[in-house]
């Protein structure tokens, strides 16, 4: 099965037009931009303003949670309101848990968002056998009542979005596929051939994660089933509970990245803990930055493809030093200089040498590449300086964790004597002739891959799977280099150019440089090694799981994440999830460690992983219990300065 159409040359995928309102997606559609309220649906003047807040912002699609039925006349009234002002912009009604709020929001909403799961009978989170019998009699059952929708969608001229969230899929769909991209692709697919044998063709289909290697793999899988089964159903992408500030902003962009590379995608959504309006500007940048490829240099095609789209599988490679093999990826920061008894500038790439002793952050750099090496050279066993070959050759009997830093013109001329560690710059058209046959059998060279075109992701990736091919193991570090003068663009650009790489499990290593002063080395130091975390291949720091707010939110989500973000912050290597509502608790939080979900006005539950363990506990009481419930567990470690 094929999933997009190139591999090496950016073009999307072909999909049908789908109208919503009065703003089309789909087919030659320019990708669109959405948002959602986070205000209560009750509250029609505080949701008016935010609405326009967002149009304004340059939001295309409104999303507004409908929890009741009750719901759809305070619906009504905000789009009344709405078109008063002059903005006749499409709605989007987002409902949980009861079907029938969506047969009735149809004709008034421009769309109606549903998940799966609302249509199925058995209890969720308890594993269950069916026989085949059975599976089919619950899929009966799904039709019978998911058809009726489907008629009022049909007779209002009002569009549908099929929504499946990671953790949130029946235990009909786990009993045979388990909690995997599988199951969510192949539960979409169910209500997507019911809608193709009722010709239904009004059908936007998501599938959501936080979890960046299932939402990447999951949306490939569902491109694949549907192209497999002749349908062209636009696709909604978006990482959910992204987060906030940088972290929040890095992992969509390496998730939406690695999709909208292919041609995957004709709408979006960031979803960030904050204001709903802040999420648009995010979204156009990517949208922006991805169609701006088309038309890039040529880029070999791919006639056989190794890397697994569909799975995680990490590229074998030699264990050259400290990268490849089983080694995590590797961080390589440069700096522009390096003087003094004291390393002063190393600091900004998480080193400190005090005292006559190193000390290193948990996000210090692996690798520094320098032009000027300090005059200490007692480098960690598990640290290295890169510089340039001529400028090792000039120090006196170098430290071992001096690395050359070769050209391919000076690689050949000098691979035979050079015994130790390595590291050669290459570009794809530089990987031919008798090269990779030198390369190939040299355990001790890593690759440094410089892109060429504005398809970086695509360019780096042909590159690599050249190397697998030609049963070449060295290991690579994917280095790009951007001119950017702010660093949310150098964060949103590197995360999706470089995140898919690594979640494909193709990377040794990341290498983010700027061509203009603007950007100072730690913050791009902190940006390689947020893309290593979103894309779930190095854990460096806490990550909170926490969703954007919506109507159904029960309490202020932006203060409670920092509450709880000022507290935990430490932890390093754990997920906690940090969710609005239950309709977005255990589910939306899949793979969360712990859990901190609103119960209800004022009340808070706990969970571990998706066990239950304290209910309806005083807001005021929550954090500190969530501390509490982490320290009973084992997982607590009082912060370094205290």
């Amino acid at each position: 099965m094929n999933y997009c159409e190139s591999l090496t040359t950016y073009q999307r995928r072909k999909t049908h037009e789908v109208y919503i309102g009065n703003i089309p997606l789909g087919g030659d559609h320019p990708i669109r931009i959405q948002s959602m309220t986070s205000t209560s649906t009750a509250d029609t003047g505080k949701t008016v303003e935010q609405c326009i807040r967002i149009i304004e912002a340059g939001g295309e699609y409104v999303r507004i949670t409908i929890p009741t039925i009750k719901d759809a006349g305070h619906l009504a009234e905000i789009k009344k309101q709405l078109h008063a002002r002059g903005y006749n912009y499409p709605l989007i009604a987002d409902v949980h848990f009861n079907p029938k709020v969506a047969e009735q929001v149809t004709g008034i909403a421009d769309k109606v968002r549903i998940n799966p799961g609302n249509y199925v009978s058995a209890k969720k989170f308890n594993k269950f056998d069916y026989s085949d019998e059975e599976f089919q009699a619950e899929l009966n059952k799904i039709k019978v009542n998911f058809l009726p929708l489907l008629e009022k969608c049909r007779a209002t001229q009002t569009a549908l979005r099929i929504g499946v969230n990671h953790g949130s899929l029946s235990d009909r769909i786990m009993s045979r596929h388990g909690d995997t991209p599988e199951g969510m692709a192949e539960s979409a697919m169910e209500f997507l051939r019911i809608c193709k044998n009722e010709n239904f063709t009004d059908v936007v289909v998501s599938l959501k994660a936080s979890n960046t290697q299932v939402l990447v793999k999951t949306n490939r899988l569902l491109a694949a089933k549907m192209n497999n089964e002749s349908m062209t159903f636009p696709l909604h992408l978006g990482v959910t509970e992204a987060g906030e500030g940088e972290d929040g902003r890095i992992k969509s962009a390496v998730g939406i990245g690695a999709l909208l590379t292919d041609g995957l995608g004709d709408t979006i959504r960031v979803s960030l803990t904050e204001d709903p309006e802040k999420e648009i500007p995010v979204a156009r940048e990517l949208v922006k930055y991805f169609t701006g490829k088309a038309g890039h240099a040529a880029i070999p095609p791919v006639t056989k493809n190794p890397i697994g789209p569909y799975g995680y599988r990490i590229r074998q490679t030699f264990q050259a030093g400290i990268i490849g093999s089983d080694h995590v990826p590797v961080v390589v920061t440069g700096l522009s200089s390096s003087s003094g008894s004291n390393y002063p500038d190393l600091q900004q790439a998480g080193w400190n040498y005090r005292d006559g002793r190193w000390k290193f952050t948990d996000q210090a750099a692996d690798i520094i590449y320098l032009k000027n090496i300090p005059p200490h050279t007692d480098i960690p066993e598990n640290k290295l300086i890169l510089t340039d070959y001529a400028i090792r050759e000039k120090i006196n009997e170098p430290a071992k964790q001096i690395i050359p830093l070769l050209t391919t013109d000076e690689y050949k001329q000098v691979y035979k004597k050079l015994t130790g560690l390595k590291f050669l710059r290459l570009t794809l058209p530089e990987l031919q002739g008798n090269l990779i046959s030198i390369i190939k059998d040299d355990p001790l060279l890593a690759l440094v891959i410089d892109p060429l075109t504005k398809n970086s992701l695509a360019e780096q990736r042909r590159f690599v799977i050249e190397l697998m091919n030609t049963g070449c193991r060295c290991p690579v570090v994917f280095r790009c280099n951007y001119t950017e003068k702010t660093a949310e663009l150098l964060r949103l650009k590197s995360a999706a150019d470089l995140g898919a790489l690594f979640l494909d499990g193709t990377g040794n290593g990341i290498w983010i440089t700027n061509s203009l002063p603007d950007i100072t080395p730690d913050i791009i130091n902190h940006t390689a090694f947020g893309i290593l975390q979103a894309a779930r291949v190095r854990t460096t720091k806490t990550e909170y799981i926490s969703c954007p707010s919506c109507g159904r939110t029960l309490f202020d989500l932006q203060k409670t994440t920092a509450m709880i973000r000022a507290k935990t912050h430490h932890l390093k290597g754990l997920k906690i999830g940090i969710m609005g509502c239950i309709v977005n608790g255990i589910g939306e939080m899949a793979d969360a460690d712990y859990g901190y979900v609103g119960a209800g006005p004022g009340k808070v539950s706990l969970y571990k992983s998706r066990r239950l363990i304290k209910r309806n506990i005083p807001e005021d009481q929550a954090v500190d219990e969530l501390v509490n419930v982490i320290k009973a567990s084992g997982d607590w470690q009082e912060p370094e300065n205290q």
